[in-house]
């Protein structure tokens, strides 16, 4: 009851906050000075930012670190820090590339229309260049320096998200399957990045950030549902939108989260301290989603929202610290 609690405090809490996750239009404050008298490099590194999504790419990376970390008996740093890098610049390139072929859409949502392209402080060549850019010198960087396996990850999952799950989305749900798999190679690509193979051990935690996947963004899409209907976007499970049918299947993904996130307990990849720390992560985030099927809130579903950005980071961290060995 007191997990419950505090996991649930904590997500209430950070309703408080401007999550910029969420909203998908990271945004830096110039601090004091008005945006009227601010250096134009200052202003152009903001739009560059923003059109990067930088902290959502961050979050992107850190999945691929801990990859890394869990599959390492002994850190490579320089490797890690080509990881990161290599890493930060295909994600930032991806969300580019999103944010180009979604001008339109993105002129037409609120948490969006503020964007660089939108508000035409940034042209779509120069956004093409500039993804283009990122997308070529992050792939050469994890294939040069780390290796060609993880050259052709780091552009799978370019490829995959641009072209696959970007035109998706307006046309069917099954945008957020397709979605999945880019969006599970990071720490795929941090298990082969120290490795040097996809085995066991990757596949795993492949699966694990696969299934997180689906409750995680349709929690999101629960919430922002009216937004992403201005745009025409349709990613909530079924077609009725905000409802029985939707929470269910939200509800069955965080059901399956919990045996998935113990194999790596199972096939002796980590103690039984963090077999009890993503049990209890996975029940919480279990009870989460069967308020939401209960209630259909938007409160629950908020707070469902704010859990599943908990719960990958904290199931990642018990692997880590509890890690015996490779499978």
């Amino acid at each position: 009851m007191w997990f419950h609690q505090i996991f649930g405090k904590i997500a209430l809490d950070l309703n408080a906050f401007p999550i910029l996750l969420i909203k998908e239009n990271t945004s830096l404050s110039l601090g004091a000075v008005p945006e009227e008298v601010a250096r134009p490099w200052m202003l152009k590194m903001k739009d560059y930012l923003q059109f990067m999504k930088v902290r959502l790419t961050l979050t992107v990376v850190i999945s691929a670190a801990a990859g890394f970390m869990l599959a390492s008996a002994d850190v490579d740093m320089m490797r890690l820090v080509y990881l990161l890098l290599g890493g930060f610049l295909v994600t930032a390139a991806s969300n580019g590339f999103n944010q180009v072929m979604e001008k339109d859409s993105d002129a037409l949502m609120t948490r969006t229309s503020q964007r660089p392209l939108p508000q035409n402080r940034m042209q779509v060549k120069e956004g093409l260049w500039l993804a283009g850019t990122m997308g070529v010198a992050g792939t050469a960087l994890l294939w040069i320096m780390i290796s060609p396996l993880c050259g052709i990850l780091g552009a799978l999952a370019l490829i995959m998200y641009t072209l696959a799950y970007t035109p998706m989305k307006k046309r069917s749900p099954f945008a957020v399957f397709i979605g999945a798999f880019p969006g599970a190679i990071p720490p795929l690509l941090g298990w082969v990045a120290a490795t040097g193979r996809i085995d066991f051990g990757a596949w795993l935690l492949f699966g694990i950030q696969f299934i997180w996947q689906f409750p995680h963004f349709w929690a999101i899409a629960w919430v922002l549902d009216d937004d992403y209907k201005k745009a025409g976007f349709r990613l909530l499970p079924s077609l009725e939108g905000r409802g029985k049918k939707s929470s269910f299947q939200i509800l069955v993904y965080t059901i399956g989260l919990i045996p998935i996130t113990l194999l790596p307990y199972a096939f002796g990849m980590t103690g039984q301290i963090s077999a009890v720390v993503v049990s209890l992560c996975g029940v919480m985030f279990f009870l989460q989603a069967f308020r939401l099927h209960m209630t259909g809130l938007h409160k629950a579903a908020t707070q469902l929202m704010f859990g599943s950005f908990l719960y990958l980071p904290l199931v990642q961290i018990a692997l880590i610290l509890d890690k015996t060995g490779l499978p």
